[in-house]
């Protein structure tokens, strides 16, 4: 336990009785520090009654003074004399606990691994991003933050790059766990006043690894105190490595500082599957289970399906599985078979080069005009438009939209999709012209 300076903790008071006001009493001077460390400030209170009154009229005063006495963001946390036995005792047991679920969650996982894994152009960055931090943690991206959508990757990763720092480093505690385990354990320690267990667990902890973490979504405590958390593991050079199905500007209901902080690192995008990369998942995942798959079964399965690693290795199961079924080879009419006949066509993804194309054509104006900086109304509007229907039908980020005209921030972007769905509700014509914009893109594709 980090024990606090008299000389900080007097620099602390001086900063309250300047910004008190009302809210100063006398009993404030038996006020006693208790401890600083992981971001957390522990105050001892007099009694129940003090405890009560801190908590609900002095808690931002004293975090306000304690961070400008600091320099540091830090949290305020006020005790009894009892409480703060118990949370000795908490910060006992957590100290001689394991890293939650690292062994356990890195056994259950066990084929996920760099070995396993098959990289490709669309996963390229990340890959060799998570191997860079499987070697370096806490040096080389911190945070390193994955996204993509189902089933391209991003849990493999995540657990790939933890099992290669608990290889080189055995003694490394790793908490590797999903946004909703944190979510849950931070609900559970609230309700059982729990909360220093629950913080000295993952705050002193080498590596924090979350998987789905945009499930913090409106949940505004846990964003807090995962927000405090994350300064704490960031300021002490631990590694943080996060996953989500959106980048990080795309989560709703997230507050702009967790986004700012998500963006302090490397944000790594996991794109769809190439052809040949399908076609090497396959290859991989059929050895994985001594399956044999014919050379044209594997092309039939790697064209068939362009979505993502687990609908290819369930179209293998289904292979497998209908030939032992019948006891038939595996071979194209069979596979054929096993996936309802002929698949049905599927459309490619939208892409904004789509989008470029049909704007372009309907306003008549050029490419270049709508990647300059010009503002006239003839350009701006239909550069607008183009970010509004990227945002809506494609899977980019604001950061990846701006990049195509001219560079542009998320800021900018976001404002233009909030200029046209405002302007649409207004006015029919434009109202009109997104739909049918929209239909020729989607029609053409």
């Amino acid at each position: 336990m980090a024990m606090v300076d008299r000389s900080l903790w007097q620099r602390i008071i001086q900063q309250v009785i300047l910004e008190g006001g009302h809210i100063i009493r006398p009993w404030f001077a038996d006020l006693q520090p208790i401890s600083l460390e992981h971001g957390l400030l522990e105050i001892e209170v007099p009694s129940p009654a003090a405890l009560s009154y801190c908590r609900r009229h002095a808690a931002r005063l004293f975090t306000e003074a304690a961070q400008t006495a600091t320099g540091r963001l830090i949290g305020v946390c006020f005790l009894t004399a009892a409480d703060a036995s118990a949370a000795l005792d908490a910060r006992t047991d957590a100290l001689t606990a394991p890293a939650p679920l690292a062994e356990e969650a890195l056994a259950f996982c066990e084929d996920y691994t760099f070995d396993t894994f098959v990289a490709g152009p669309g996963n390229r960055l990340a890959h060799a991003a998570c191997q860079a931090v499987g070697q370096s943690p806490g040096r080389t991206y911190n945070p390193l933050f994955l996204h993509g959508s189902v089933g391209l990757g991003k849990t493999h990763l995540l657990y790939a790059t933890c099992r290669r720092i608990s290889e080189n480093t055995p003694n490394a505690g790793i908490a590797i766990l999903t946004c909703e385990t944190f979510v849950n354990d931070f609900i559970d320690a609230v309700a059982h006043g729990q909360l220093h267990g629950f913080r000295y667990r993952y705050r002193q902890a080498d590596v924090l690894a979350i998987d789905d973490i945009q499930f913090l979504a409106n949940h505004e405590r846990t964003q807090e105190e995962f927000f405090h958390t994350f300064n704490t593991l960031y300021q002490a050079q631990k590694q943080i490595v996060l996953s989500s199905d959106r980048g990080p500007t795309d989560i709703p209901d997230l507050e702009e500082r967790l986004v700012s902080r998500f963006n302090w690192g490397l944000v790594a995008r996991i794109d769809r599957p190439c052809y040949e990369t399908r076609a090497a998942i396959l290859r991989k995942k059929a050895l994985a289970r001594a399956i044999h798959l014919p050379e044209n079964v594997v092309c039939f399965l790697a064209g068939a399906i362009d979505s993502n690693a687990r609908e290819l290795e369930g179209a293998i199961a289904k292979v497998h599985m209908l030939s032992q079924v019948h006891d038939r080879p595996i071979d194209l009419p069979l596979a054929q078979e096993a996936l309802g006949g002929e698949p049905p066509a599927r459309y490619r993804e939208i892409t904004i080069e789509d989008i470029l194309k049909a704007v372009t054509a309907r306003y008549n104006v050029r490419l270049a005009d709508l990647q300059s900086k010009k503002r006239s109304r003839s350009i701006a509007l239909p550069r607008q438009v183009c970010m509004f229907l990227a945002r809506a039908l494609t899977r980019h980020s604001l950061e990846e939209i701006g990049g195509y005209f001219g560079g542009r921030d998320h800021t900018t972007v976001l404002h233009a999709h909030r200029t046209i769905g405002s302007l649409r509700s207004r006015d029919p014509q434009l109202n009109a012209t997104l739909e049918r914009l929209t239909q020729d893109i989607q029609a053409n594709i």
